[in-house]
């Protein structure tokens, strides 16, 4: 999609700080984060929420999960513990309209959550 911030990202166009990545996944640090640890999974194609998830994606959406466990162990956070946390619309807190798995940790965390 032209216009998404995400996709821009993925595709090199706009840099960010990236912190792993594979064919279908890349995953960077977020420019506003809410804990020690902040990274943002996101898949290369351009998927807009949850809600526009087709069946057979179903692989992708694991590879975003199994990113996240790799990625809290290399980030020393696995451990303690770390909360992966994916927003769908609006009032969930969604402000990037291209799915994305938050990877959060370095802190304990409350709950509920918000």
């Amino acid at each position: 999609m032209a216009e998404c911030l995400f996709c821009k990202i993925a595709a090199g166009e706009i840099p960010a700080e990236k912190v792993k990545e594979a064919d279908d996944w890349i995953a960077f640090r977020d420019i506003s984060p809410q804990a020690p640890t902040h990274i943002l999974i996101i898949p290369r194609e351009h998927i807009a929420t949850l809600n526009d998830i087709e069946v057979g994606k179903e692989a992708l959406l694991g590879k975003l999960f199994l990113a996240a466990k790799q990625i809290a162990g290399e980030e020393g956070i696995a451990e303690s513990g770390y909360r992966a946390v994916v927003n769908c619309n609006a009032d969930a807190g969604q402000a990037v309209f291209h799915i994305h798995m938050h990877l959060l940790g370095g802190r304990e965390m409350g709950w509920p959550p918000g």
